[in-house]
């Protein structure tokens, strides 16, 4: 529910304790590749 609110995936992962992006990606079920493009956007 937060990622769909914010888009925020560093908020994310944070949240559910996960090391790598690529977690909290697979997780989501959300494309590698549009993550990826969030993430840089986000600083992350």
């Amino acid at each position: 529910m937060i990622y769909k609110k914010t888009k925020n995936l560093r908020a994310v992962q944070i949240l559910l304790g996960h090391n790598k992006l690529e977690s909290t990606v697979r997780y989501l079920g959300i494309e590698v590749d549009d993550a990826l493009d969030i993430a840089e956007q986000l600083d992350v």
